[in-house]
């Protein structure tokens, strides 16, 4: 199997490294190219003018589900011809007591090339299985609620 990684580098900018005086600000490359800047969540506080992990979280299990179900619907010959989620992540404790990302909203939108049309039934069916095998989801399986709305 793959080996997958990226690149991080933080430097600190205040006079002393102590509590409450430095900010979390990064820099996280994809790829030896492509640079996103994350910080702390807003509540924690980040700038919410960047990305943060829980973010991230939320975006590689909404991306993963997302690749999932397209490989899916193109073995069953459905023509997809877009999707669109709205991935929420909630912070809250863990059954340790410890802050988590405790839960995943997906809230997947497809849409099918003209003339064709699947039941309620059958998209529910098939976003089932896309979360069953999407390796994102399996891996938060045990610790992370997962709902596709």
């Amino acid at each position: 199997m793959s080996d997958l990684a990226i690149e991080l580098h933080w430097q600190r900018t205040a006079t002393e490294f102590k509590t409450g005086a430095y900010s979390n600000e990064h820099t996280v490359r994809f790829n030896n190219t492509y640079d996103v800047q994350v910080d702390s969540a807003p509540d924690w506080g980040g700038d919410p003018c960047n990305t943060n992990p829980e973010q991230a979280l939320g975006s590689a299990l909404s991306s993963c589900h997302m690749m999932t179900f397209l490989a899916l619907a193109a073995k069953s010959g459905w023509p997809v011809a877009s999707y669109h989620d709205y991935a929420e992540a909630h912070l809250g404790k863990n059954p340790k007591g410890q802050m988590s990302v405790t839960r995943i909203d997906l809230h997947p939108v497809v849409r099918f090339d003209t003339g064709f049309s699947v039941s309620d039934e059958d998209l529910a069916e098939m976003q089932d299985r896309a979360h069953r095998y999407c390796f994102i989801a399996n891996t938060l399986a045990d610790s992370v609620e997962i709902n596709i709305l």
